[in-house]
């Protein structure tokens, strides 16, 4: 691997970390978020009204999307587990797509082979004359094969 190479994939790796630390501070916030709900939190309590007020803006699009559980003022937010669901697997889907515009080689290596095969055909040895054509007597046959090899892929 030459230095180019290893500091294309060195900033590869650095650009899906930050993907990845970006969306674990989002599921830690939805998740803090569950979890204060479920534990009944006072939502006047200033740290929790700071979780709630970061996180609703991420939380808003799975809203009223199913049924939310809640007794003696503890709430289970399943659309919060739906967003964190749905939040990982976009990052996922971010990184995969980093490894995939990003991940080039940076000397493609082609190789080609090309095989000659000649064979000879001999006119037939029967009494009755033939004729025999340049082409009837020799076929020869040519095949190319192009591979490349230097397609890389992410981890």
């Amino acid at each position: 691997m030459t230095t180019v190479q290893s500091e294309q994939k060195a900033y590869i790796r650095k650009l899906t970390e930050a993907v990845w630390l970006l969306f674990g501070i989002l599921e830690a916030l939805i998740g803090l978020r569950v979890f204060l709900k479920l534990i009944a939190a006072n939502p006047n309590n200033p740290f929790a009204e700071l979780v709630y007020n970061a996180s609703s803006l991420f939380v808003w699009p799975f809203s009223g999307l199913t049924f939310t559980p809640a007794a003696a003022g503890m709430v289970l937010e399943i659309p919060s587990i739906i967003a964190m669901l749905v939040y990982a697997l976009i990052a996922w889907v971010i990184v995969r797509l980093i490894w995939i515009v990003l991940d080039r080689p940076v000397d493609p290596t082609v190789v080609s082979q090309t095989t000659v095969v000649r064979e000879t055909t001999a006119a037939p040895t029967t009494a009755a004359p033939t004729l025999t054509t340049p082409s009837a007597a020799a076929t020869t046959t040519t095949r190319t094969t192009t591979t490349n090899t230097g397609l890389n892929q992410g981890p």
